[in-house]
């Protein structure tokens, strides 16, 4: 299976409310309503507290910020929604995936790293996996960051 081609915002002629609906329409089709699983162990995503009347995981997936009310949209992570489950359901088999588990804080986390460009975490949740967050590694200091991070877990 190819990797998804990227969904754009010039596709829906700049409208971002259009665009949204799309992307929200991924988010639901590919993620919140498809049977995701990672190494045969089911990946839920996080309902409350809903934004707009969408899901939480997904305004995680698509935009960034530390303070809740306050996330931005980022159009790198908009156009990737589709990645999210590609990268999921073809970790093991897609060597441009790696793989690797951290701790942060009390949560144990599984991170797929895709081409060192785009980032897939999932948190061990009983015995299921909830779906974090998942973004773009195009700092410097984050790739640097993941590399050591990963060097040092495998």
């Amino acid at each position: 299976m190819s990797l998804p081609d990227l969904i754009r915002l010039n596709d829906y002629n700049g409208d971002w409310a259009r665009y949204e609906d799309a992307i929200y329409d991924v988010f639901e089709n590919d993620i919140k309503r498809h049977d995701l699983r990672f190494r045969g162990v089911k990946v839920n995503t996080r309902r409350a507290p809903e934004y707009e009347q969408k899901w939480f995981t997904f305004w995680h997936l698509i935009s960034e910020g530390s303070v809740e009310a306050e996330r931005l949209p980022d159009l790198r992570r908009c156009e990737r929604l589709r990645w999210v489950r590609w990268i999921i359901e073809n970790g093991d088999a897609e060597t441009e995936i790696e793989i690797w588990e951290n701790r942060r804080k009390s949560e144990q986390n599984v991170l797929l790293w895709f081409r060192e460009e785009y980032l897939v975490v999932l948190s061990a949740r009983g015995a299921n996996y909830l779906l974090k967050t998942a973004y773009c590694t195009d700092r410097t200091h984050r790739v640097q960051k993941l590399r050591r991070e990963r060097d040092a877990a495998t």
